[in-house]
C-alpha cells in the first residue's frame, strides 16, 4: 500500500500545476511528493494520527507540497507565483475544507450519530461493515 500511496501522491502533487511546469519539473514534484508521503505517514501514525489508508499524507501533505512547488519549477513568467500567494492559497483552500467538513459532520452527527457500537470498534469495521478483514496477519 505504501508503494501506491507513493503514485497516488506523485499524482497529487503535480496535479495543481499540471499546466504550468515542463515535463522535468513534473517528473521532480512527483518524485520528491513520492518521498514525501513516506515520511508524513510515519508522522502521522507517530502522533497517533487516525489516517488509516494515508489519505491525509497523499491528499494534504502532498497537495501542499504540489502547490508550494509552484514557485520553484513554474514556466510562467517569473512573478506568476509567489510563496506568499502559495501559502495564502492553501490556507484558503484548507480553512474552508475544514470549515465545510465540520458542518457536515455536526449535521451528520445530529440526524443519524456518527459512532459505532463499542464491539463494532474493537472488531473492526472493516469486518463489521463489509464482513471481511482488510489486512491479514
Amino acid at each position: 500500500s505504501m508503494g501506491l500511496n507513493g503514485v497516488l501522491a506523485g499524482l497529487v502533487g503535480i496535479t495543481a500545476g499540471a499546466d504550468s511546469v515542463s515535463m522535468s519539473g513534473a517528473l521532480w514534484i512527483g518524485l520528491v511528493a513520492g518521498a514525501l508521503v513516506v515520511f508524513a505517514i510515519i508522522f502521522f501514525d507517530k502522533i497517533k494520527m487516525d489516517d488509516p489508508v494515508g489519505a491525509i499524507s497523499v491528499h494534504g501533505v502532498c497537495g501542499i507540497w504540489g502547490t508550494i512547488s509552484l514557485v520553484f519549477f513554474t514556466t510562467e513568467p517569473a512573478g506568476t507565483f509567489s510563496i506568499v500567494s502559495q501559502f495564502i492559497g492553501v490556507a484558503a483552500v484548507y480553512g474552508f475544507a475544514f470549515v465545510f467538513s465540520l458542518v457536515l459532520f455536526l449535521i451528520g452527527k445530529a440526524i443519524c450519530g456518527v459512532r459505532v457500537s463499542a464491539e463494532e470498534e474493537h472488531e473492526g469495521l472493516d469486518i463489521a461493515e463489509h464482513g471481511a478483514p482488510a489486512y491479514t496477519d
